[in-house]
């Protein structure tokens, strides 16, 4: 346990009712949509257009008052931060709501997503909040929420600070303020995270020999990705190396992979890991620069700790994204997949619902209960990189024994009107379109739209056995998307 600096003395308490009448006056002023503020991970959309410092100042204040509320009197609030330009604003921001709530903040700095929540439970905190919009580009935040043991802030919590924000704080249990809280600059606690994802694999974490290329996306990986594979005697090629909030997952990172790609080929590199801004997900590379996404790492990972009778009745938990070939091909193994939607919180509450150990998405959320409670694109990657070593150092060879994806193709859809895209189901003709794709593919096919928890789009998949398929069927449904709900 880390212990909290001591309290500087003389801040005088405020009568808690009158601060919460003080903060419930401030919200006359902020323009709040009529669709949910929170999605699939936490807030997010346009920083200084919904994000903006007082809205965040407000989210810190009830956010505090809610997880306060959850019977932990006493610890701080673990706050981080990706590279974007404006997370300075909306941490300053949030952590002032928070001290106003009376509790501490640890600020960590820059730091991936996953070192907020590993801390929070470690250090004892009453929670952690990431200012990031992961993978968006530079102009969006967001604003992600972790309890004290850990994990996502549950649905039903998030939904208690939604309301408090839009004036209904009845049924709240606001605990009597200590005072002012107080906030700190603690980055030099990263560290503890660093030794965090090594111990695990020590005193075989050890891949001299082997190249491998990382693209940190410009974002939070910068800060101790490059440290920690170059801990484990590999050679380190760096993409996209240091912090830059004006080019944060441009053309880089786990959604643009062409870079790394070519940079595999290039060096003659064994494999390459590609994060995205946060540093929550990964996508791998193979020496041959074919993309290993997070169905192939569940698949290469589920089956070693299927061999070491570590995972619990062979079941890995994955999302309706997951694809047909990875679920066949794990069933060939005698294994079990079980889709949620898709989010990395619901893939943890199966997990837990049903006690199994693996789980992730395609996307590269990995979630592995024997060393982590959140998604952790750092932690996977070193994982992967170690059982390539152990199996015989290549990612190419064990690629090509796993399995064949069916033809799956992803498009999105831009619609900027947040009532159109969250109310998508209403509009007829997108039924119709999705109605009549399906009943042509029979068995042989299956189409997913849904928007998008975290950008301004909805997703259209299709998946089938043949590609032409998946061609038409996605152009033509995505057509019908755009003409009547994107204009």
């Amino acid at each position: 346990m880390v212990s909290s600096p001591v309290r500087p003395t003389g801040s005088a308490p405020v009568g808690q009712r009158e601060r919460s009448q003080d903060f419930a006056g401030a919200l006359v002023g902020l323009q709040l949509p009529n669709t949910p503020l929170f999605g699939t991970d936490g807030i997010r959309g346009k920083a200084g257009d919904l994000l903006t410092a007082p809205l965040a100042m407000e989210v810190g204040y009830w956010a505090g008052q809610v997880l306060r509320s959850q019977g932990k009197a006493h610890g701080p609030i673990i706050v981080g931060q990706d590279s974007r330009n404006s997370g300075h604003m909306l941490a300053t921001a949030l952590s002032a709501g928070l001290t106003s709530a009376g509790l501490d903040v640890w600020h960590l700095g820059l730091c991936p997503t996953p070192t907020v929540a590993y801390l929070a439970e470690s250090c004892d905190a009453i929670g952690g909040i990431m200012v990031s919009a992961s993978h968006n580009p530079p102009e969006d935040n967001g604003i992600k929420f972790f309890g004290g043991d850990g994990t996502k802030l549950s649905s039903t919590l998030q939904a208690t600070i939604e309301a408090a924000l839009r004036g209904h704080t009845e049924g709240l249990n606001q605990a009597p303020s200590p005072g002012w809280g107080q906030c700190y600059y603690r980055p030099e606690l990263v560290n503890r995270y660093i030794s965090f994802l090594q111990e695990p694999l020590l005193p075989n974490l050890d891949l001299r020999g082997m190249k491998v290329v990382l693209d940190l996306a410009w974002g939070s990986a910068t800060r101790l990705a490059e440290q920690v594979f170059q801990a484990t005697g590999a050679e380190v090629v760096i993409l996209h190396g240091s912090p830059d909030g004006n080019q944060i997952n441009v053309h880089c990172g786990s959604t643009h992979l062409e870079p790394i790609k070519a940079a595999v080929k290039a060096h003659g590199a064994d494999l390459g890991f590609a994060f995205d801004g946060d540093a929550d997900r990964v996508m791998a590379i193979d020496a041959e620069g074919r993309v290993v996404d997070g169905d192939y790492i569940l698949y290469l990972w589920g089956q070693h700790l299927q061999a070491q009778n570590r995972l619990p009745d062979n079941t890995i938990i994955s999302t309706v994204m997951a694809n047909l070939g990875f679920e066949r091909a794990w069933e060939k193994l005698g294994g079990t997949l079980v889709r949620t939607k898709v989010g990395d919180q619901y893939v943890h509450a199966e997990m837990v619902n049903r006690g199994a150990k693996l789980g992730g998405e395609q996307s590269g959320h990995i979630l592995c209960h024997h060393y982590s409670l959140t998604g952790d694109g750092i932690l996977t990657a070193l994982h992967l990189a170690s059982l390539v070593q152990h199996l015989g150092g290549s990612l190419s060879a064990l690629i090509d024994q796993s399995f064949q994806t069916y033809p799956q193709r992803l498009q999105n859809i831009r619609v900027t009107d947040r009532e159109r895209r969250m109310n998508w189901q209403d509009c007829d003709p997108v039924q119709r379109a999705i109605a009549e794709a399906e009943a042509a593919m029979g068995s042989e096919g299956r189409v997913l739209v849904r928007p998008s928890g975290t950008e301004p789009v909805i997703r259209v998949m299709v998946e089938a056995i043949q590609q032409d398929l998946v061609d038409h069927w996605t152009d033509y449904i995505s057509g019908t998307v755009s003409r009547y709900l994107a204009t």
